[in-house]
């Protein structure tokens, strides 16, 4: 009987220590999506907006307003290219957290966009929460949450 409980014991720690590692990597993969989406928005590239969001996305902006991918998408494809001397915006994740519930996920960060134009800098900062389903193996993100963040 002491066999079979220790036996027990080690299976269950066995088991929680490839979901700890599992859980890990997953949160190493999400981060990594995140930070290479942001490199790719700040060059408005279709295909790695694409690859992002999930066809069934509900994406609700800091404007208000509640769109799902084809539009989001259709917004892409149809904006300009940069003139050269244009000001670029850099995005970046500050202050991400991410909460795993299986195949789903939940990440929050605090986006923060930073221009410069006519030499000076310009900051936006937005709370986001993006949440994310594993489907064949790959992360795509279903809901996305934007709310702006006043300057002070």
């Amino acid at each position: 009987m002491k066999r079979l409980l220790i036996s027990i014991v080690f299976a269950i720690l066995t088991v929680s220590a490839v979901g700890a590692q599992d859980s890990a990597r997953d949160r190493t993969d999400l981060t990594r999506l995140l930070d290479e989406f942001l490199i790719g928005a700040g060059s408005n590239d279709p295909d790695m907006h694409d690859r992002f969001w999930a066809d069934d996305l509900i994406y609700t902006r800091a404007i208000g307003q509640r769109i799902g991918k084809a539009e989001l998408m259709k917004g892409v494809r149809s904006a300009k290219p940069p003139k050269p001397g244009d000001p670029v915006t850099v995005y970046s994740a500050e202050d991400v957290r991410v909460q795993q519930y299986g195949d789903v996920a939940v990440v929050a960060f605090r986006l923060v966009g930073t221009t410069v134009k006519d030499d000076k800098t310009q900051v936006s900062r937005f709370f986001n929460t993006g949440t994310f389903v594993r489907r064949k193996g790959k992360w795509r993100v279903v809901a996305w949450q934007a709310t702006g963040i006043p300057n002070s």
